[in-house]
């Protein structure tokens, strides 16, 4: 293990070597920059190259796709974590479970959820791409879709009722998100689980369809919109922190 260990090290230190130079550098340069003999450098380039993390062009070494890979996870990594943070402020603000979803890729697709053993976010018991019609964070994303959109998720995903609350059909659906007026919040009372209400409110940010939601016990339902309109004014001070962090 430790020699396992000591070649990772190795090697990653050689990665850092080549990316550190931009039109690639030659193995012994970068033997010498990563402190490494010559012959170890070599057998690791090898290695290197043959999994892609780098690539051998014109006598020199430059960074492969794999290692672009592993950069873009990282990037990922760290506008997730900027999600995480900010989901958490904002549930600790209006003291309620907060939600952050987008439609991508004609899917409903929950990025993060922030909440707390005491005020628990609402148990996912039915896919929430599939019953996007039945849920607060489905109706303000298909609100913002054109109608072809739409029309295109409804045949994927047909309106159905999950609850004795749900919007019965798609004539009713289509009804209710031609009523709503642009940027208002959508509200809804058991529609996706019994017991609990939910309000969403649509977030713009480029071409990206984006949502940030709430959800509340049915009993504490008097402090929905209280709560909502809370959450709207955090939203609008943090809004440049998402924006660089809705693209995951």
């Amino acid at each position: 293990m430790p020699t396992l260990i000591g070649s990772v090290q190795r090697a990653l230190r050689l990665l850092e070597a080549a990316g550190s130079h931009s039109g690639g550098a030659p193995a012994k340069q970068l033997a010498r920059e990563a402190g490494l003999p010559l012959p170890t450098a070599y057998h690791l380039l090898r290695t290197l190259t043959h999994e892609g993390y780098l690539r051998r062009q014109g006598g020199v070494f430059v960074l492969g796709p794999a290692a672009a890979r592993l950069a873009d996870g990282g990037l990922q990594q760290k506008r997730r974590s900027m999600i995480v943070d900010s989901l958490t402020h904002f549930r600790d603000a209006v003291g309620a479970p907060v939600y952050f979803a987008v439609y991508r890729e004609g899917e409903i697709e929950v990025v993060g959820v922030a909440d707390t053993p005491a005020d628990p976010a609402c148990e996912e018991w039915a896919d929430f791409r599939a019953t996007g019609h039945a849920h607060a964070i489905g109706q303000c994303l298909l609100g913002q879709l054109d109608e072809k959109a739409r029309k295109d998720h409804y045949d994927r995903h047909p309106v159905e009722a999950i609850t004795p609350h749900t919007v019965p059909d798609l004539r009713s659906l289509e009804q209710r998100i031609a009523a709503k007026r642009r940027m208002q919040p959508v509200i809804e009372r058991q529609e996706y689980a019994l017991g609990t209400v939910c309000a969403a409110i649509p977030i713009t940010a480029g071409d990206t369809i984006a949502t940030m939601a709430i959800s509340l016990p049915l009993h504490l339902e008097g402090r929905l919109l209280c709560v909502v309109d809370r959450l709207r004014s955090e939203v609008g001070a943090l809004l440049n922190t998402l924006s660089f962090s809705i693209s995951i």
